[in-house]
């Protein structure tokens, strides 16, 4: 199959595009022949070696976390899915292998897509929405009625948590972002939106029964002020510094910090597809590029521009 894959630490430029075994399920997998996949910042940090200590040092290895396609064989023990299915998910190896022809998923992590999805828009969702639901909903404890205030509301993870924030009940959805994506934030449904060029939402007189950094650019530390009695803080992408800071913070504190990393969980990803058919929560693509291109894919998501997902497809 074809594939993008590295074999050493580095930047971008140390992707290529070529022929590697295509993989075969094992008794509770399908394999899915890939028709469209995604960027996310996870992935351009695991080709830099940033996670070195998880992820290891065998080669090569494939980038991507994001699986939509159509099942091309099931493993021995699958009953749900059968060849031909429009399926999605994240690959639950922890490392990636979606940026290919062809990956395998655990029929578990597996669920069928929304039949309005196109597969890039499908592509766009697992990883982002997952990170979202069960930032806000497992971590977060999001209660209806509470003031949530979602840091990065217009990148890959925000978009989705702005719409699962006000599916799951939240008052006042407070989005900080910056002023290009003001109106595209508001038209998820934030109700107020801060410019972070302008605004530092840790200062001001607002107080948030949860805060959800979905961009790890902030600290339980630093937010402490900004929350509410009983209050929680939830980011994505600690710094290993700051996660002990927090922790430690947190621990002389009414006010709660918790660090996540999303778990692939088919029951999850079937409520977001409920969600995506009904319409309550859509899809936010920024730009879209061919498999081969990975590594400008990579490239333009290092810059941090991205307003949603940042999608590749494979024909």
């Amino acid at each position: 199959m074809n594939a993008i894959y590295f074999n050493e630490y580095g930047p971008a430029e140390v992707l290529r595009y070529g022929q590697l075994p295509t993989p075969m399920p094992q008794p509770n997998q399908i394999l899915v022949r890939v028709r469209a996949s995604s960027v996310n910042p996870v992935d351009w940090k695991i080709r830099r070696g940033d996670l070195k200590l998880i992820t290891g040092q065998k080669f090569p290895k494939i980038p991507g976390r994001d699986v939509a396609g159509e099942v091309a064989a099931v493993g021995a023990n699958v009953t749900r899915f059968k060849p031909g299915d429009r399926v999605y998910g994240m690959p639950n190896d922890g490392a990636g292998n979606a940026n290919a022809e062809y990956a395998l998923l655990a029929e578990s992590v597996a669920a069928f897509i929304p039949e309005k999805l196109s597969f890039e828009e499908a592509g766009a969702v697992p990883l982002g929405a997952l990170t979202a639901l069960q930032g806000l909903h497992d971590y977060g404890q999001l209660l209806s009625g509470d003031r949530v205030l979602i840091n990065g509301a217009a990148g890959g993870v925000g978009v989705f948590a702005v719409q699962i924030a006000r599916a799951l009940g939240a008052g006042e959805i407070t989005g900080v972002c910056g002023p290009d994506n003001a109106e595209l934030v508001r038209g998820l449904g934030a109700d107020r939106v801060l410019n972070h060029r302008e605004h530092d939402f840790t200062k001001d007189l607002s107080r948030y029964d949860l805060i959800f950094d979905a961009v790890g650019k902030s600290s339980f530390t630093a937010c402490q002020g900004a929350l509410r009695r009983n209050g929680r803080y939830v980011t994505t992408t600690p710094d290993p510094v700051a996660v002990v800071a927090d922790k430690l913070a947190s621990a002389f504190s009414t006010k709660s910090a918790h660090v996540f990393m999303a778990k692939e969980r088919g029951t999850d990803l079937a409520l977001i597809s409920a969600w995506l058919q009904a319409g309550a929560i859509r899809v936010v693509i920024d730009k879209t590029f061919p498999l081969p291109e990975t590594a400008e894919a990579h490239r333009y998501s290092e810059t941090g521009r991205a307003a949603g997902k940042i999608v590749l497809t494979v024909d």
